[in-house]
C-alpha cells in the first residue's frame, strides 16, 4: 500500500492530469453511444469506460455506471495474471468471468486494450459493456431459474480477441454463435473496439507529451492523490464501530430472508467494512462475486463521502474488505450470479449506507426504490430476436441532505449513470405501445428532501415470447427513509393477456412464456431526508402543482394547507410547533 503524498509532484500538472483522463473516459463512451447497435448502449448507457496504469490499477473512470467500473481493475489484472509476458501491441483482450476472470457478470464483457508508449507498456483502456444476449437459459440472460452458472451463458475467461491488429476470425464466429442476437452483437463489439482504440491513443498522446519516465510517474502521483484525499475524509468521521444489514425475502424460487450484514469500522484514516454474518449463497442467481462485492462497497462509500474525491483506485487503498468465501457476498462456485450487479449489490449499498449514517447521520443517504421491471423477448418480424428491456418502469432514488431524490432513475447502484429512453424511440425500436407512463402521485417518501417518486408504466407488447420477471420491490417497502424521513411506497406489478384479459402469473422472478400481453407496472419510490415538518413549504407547493403529492398529503404529512386553486400556502399549528428530528435508526 502507498503512503507517498506526491508533493514532490506539480499539483497543478496532477489536476489537470486527472481531468485529462477522466475526458479520455467520457470521449470513449461518446463514440461508444454513436457507433454502437444496441440501444441497450445507444439510448440506456449499460457501459462504462475506464483507464488503468501498467499495474492494472483503475486512474479514470468518469463514464458509466459505478457497479461496472469501481471493479475493473481486477479485470485489469487478470490480464496481466494471465498473459504477463504476452502483451503486445495493438492486442485487444475480452473477458466476463466472474470467477475466472475478474468480471461482474457473464454479459457484462469488457474489452481492454493495451497502451504502448516508445515501446514500453504504461496503461489499458478498457470499455466493460452489459450484451444483449449471451446465450444461456433465457433471452436477454437473466435466466431466474439458473442455479448453477453454466445455466447463465457462455463464460469468457481472458483471451485474446485482437492479437497484434488481427481480429481472430474462429474467436469472433464462436462469440456470434452464442448469441441469439448476432446482428446486435457484431456491431455492439465493433463499437467496443473502437471506443477502446480511441482512448489508447488518447492515452499515449497525453503520456508521450510528459515522456515515458514522467508520465509513469504522474499516473503514479494521481492515485497516491486520491489516497491522499480519502484518507482526508475518513479521518472527518468518529472513530468507532457500527452494524446494519439489509434483507432480500426471496432466493428466486421461494421466499425467504437473505440478510447482507455489514460491520463498518472506522480507525483513524482506515475503513473496513467486514461482512461476516451474512447469508450463505443461495440457490438462485442472486449471489455476488467479489469483484462485484468491492465495486458495490466502493459505490456506496464515493456516493456518502465527497464527491470531488478522485475516483480512482488509489483512493480505496485505505479501505479494507472481509468478505467471507460461501456467502452471497463472495459465493463461490458453480453459483450463479448474472443479477449480481443489481441484487445483491443494491443490498450491499443499503447495509453500508445504514452503518455509515450512524457514523455521520448529516450524510446520510436515503435508500432508493428496488424495482419491478422485467425483460420482454420475442421473434422480431424481420427475422431475429429482440430483448427489449422496460426501463421505464424504474424506481425513485433516496434523498440526501439538499437534494430530492431523483425520480424513475433505473438502479441505485447505477447512482443516475443510466439513462431512461424516451417512449416514442421505444415504439418504433420494438413490438410495443405504451399507454402510460407518468408519476405516481404521494409515493416519494416525505422528508425535508423528498425522496423521487415512482412511475406508472402501461405497456402492451404486442407479440408473444418469454417474459423475465423481478419484482423484488413489489412486496414491501425498499427505499429507506432517514434522520426522520418516511420511506418510499412499494411497487406492483401486473400482467394480461391481451386477446383474453386473463391475469397472468408474476412470481418475484420468473421466466414466463407469454402471449401478447397487457403490463402495467407501479415502480417504487425513494426515501425521504429529514422530518417532513422540515420541508420549505414553497417546495410542498410546487410538488402539489407538479402532481407528485396530493393536497391531502401535503397537510397531514407536512403540514401545509395548499389553497383549492393551488396559489398559496399556509402552516399547519402542528408544523409550526414541530421541533428537532429524530436521530437515525437502521
Amino acid at each position: 500500500m502507498s503512503t507517498t503524498l506526491s508533493t514532490e509532484y506539480d499539483p497543478v500538472l496532477i489536476a489537470i492530469l486527472q481531468r485529462q483522463l477522466d475526458h479520455i473516459s467520457l470521449q470513449m463512451g461518446m463514440i461508444m453511444i454513436r457507433t454502437a447497435r444496441s440501444p441497450i448502449f445507444s439510448q440506456s448507457h449499460d457501459f462504462s469506460c475506464f483507464l488503468s496504469n501498467a499495474r492494472g490499477e483503475t486512474v479514470a473512470q468518469a463514464d458509466g455506471l459505478p457497479i461496472h467500473s469501481g471493479s475493473g481493475g481486477f479485470a485489469v489484472r487478470a490480464v496481466l495474471r494471465d498473459f504477463a509476458d504476452r502483451i503486445e501491441p495493438e492486442d485487444v483482450f475480452i473477458l466476463s468471468d466472474p470467477y475466472a476472470a475478474g468480471g461482474n457478470h457473464l454479459p457484462d464483457w469488457t474489452l481492454i486494450r493495451p497502451v504502448f508508449v516508445d515501446g514500453e507498456l504504461m496503461g489499458f483502456c478498457s470499455n466493460r459493456a452489459h450484451q444483449s444476449d449471451i446465450g444461456g437459459g433465457a433471452a436477454g440472460t437473466y435466466n431466474a431459474k439458473a442455479t448453477e452458472i453454466f445455466h447463465e451463458g457462455i463464460r469468457l475467461p481472458v483471451l485474446k480477441l485482437i492479437e497484434k491488429g488481427q481480429l481472430r476470425d474462429d474467436l469472433w464466429r464462436m462469440l456470434l454463435l452464442n448469441s441469439r442476437c448476432p446482428d446486435l452483437l457484431e456491431g455492439d463489439l465493433g463499437a467496443m473496439i473502437g471506443s477502446t482504440r480511441i482512448g489508447a491513443e488518447r492515452l499515449a498522446d497525453i503520456i508521450a507529451q510528459h515522456g515515458v519516465k514522467k508520465g509513469n510517474a504522474y499516473l503514479e502521483a494521481v492515485l497516491d492523490y486520491g489516497e491522499r484525499r480519502m484518507r482526508q475524509a475518513i479521518l472527518e468521521l468518529p472513530n468507532g464501530t457500527w452494524e446494519a444489514s439489509d434483507i432480500s425475502d426471496t432466493d428466486c424460487f421461494e421466499l425467504v430472508d437473505i440478510e447482507t450484514r455489514v460491520k463498518l469500522i472506522v480507525d483513524e484514516d482506515m475503513i473496513t467494512f467486514d461482512f461476516t454474518g451474512t447469508s450463505p449463497q443461495i440457490k438462485g442467481f442472486k449471489n455476488s462475486g467479489i469483484a462485484n462485492t468491492h465495486s458495490a462497497v466502493y459505490c456506496a462509500l464515493s456516493a456518502f463521502l465527497d464527491p470531488a474525491i478522485p475516483h480512482n483506485e488509489g483512493a480505496y487503498r485505505c479501505v479494507k474488505i472481509i468478505a467471507p468465501e460461501g456467502t452471497v457476498v463472495n459465493a463461490l462456485p458453480p453459483a450463479p450470479m448474472t443479477m449480481n450487479t443489481v441484487y445483491p449489490a443494491i443490498d450491499i449499498m443499503n447495509a453500508c449506507w445504514g452503518a455509515l449514517a450512524q457514523a455521520d447521520p448529516d450524510r446520510a443517504c436515503a435508500g432508493w426504490g428496488k424495482s419491478v421491471f422485467g425483460i420482454s423477448s420475442g421473434k422480431k418480424a424481420s427475422g431475429g430476436v429482440f430483448v427489449l428491456y422496460h426501463w421505464h418502469g424504474s424506481s425513485g432514488g433516496g434523498a440526501v441532505k439538499g437534494r430530492d431524490g431523483f425520480p424513475t432513475s433505473s438502479h441505485q447502484m447505477t447512482l443516475g449513470g443510466m439513462f431512461i429512453p424516451n417512449v416514442e424511440t421505444y415504439e418504433q425500436s420494438y413490438p410495443i405501445r405504451v399507454h402510460r407512463y407518468e408519476m405516481r402521485c404521494d409515493t416519494g417518501g416525505a422528508g425535508q428532501y423528498r425522496g423521487g417518486t415512482g412511475v406508472d408504466y402501461v405497456v402492451d407488447v404486442l407479440v408473444g415470447g418469454e417474459h423475465l420477471l423481478r419484482g423484488e420491490g413489489a412486496r414491501k417497502q425498499t427505499g429507506a427513509g432517514v434522520n426522520g424521513g418516511q420511506w418510499g411506497a412499494k411497487g406492483s406489478i401486473k400482467a394480461f393477456d391481451l386477446a383474453t384479459g386473463e391475469e397472468l402469473a408474476c412470481p418475484p422472478y420468473g421466466v414466463e412464456e407469454v402471449e401478447p400481453f397487457h403490463l402495467v407496472i407501479e415502480a417504487s419510490a425513494g426515501g425521504g431526508w429529514g422530518h417532513p415538518h422540515e420541508r420549505d413549504s414553497e417546495a410542498v407547493l410546487r410538488d402539489v402543482r407538479d402532481g407528485v403529492v396530493s393536497r391531502h398529503a401535503a397537510l397531514q404529512t407536512y403540514g401545509v394547507e395548499v389553497s383549492e386553486d393551488g396559489k398559496s400556502v399556509r402552516s399547519t399549528e402542528a408544523r409550526r410547533q414541530a421541533s428537532g428530528i429524530q436521530p437515525y435508526v437502521h
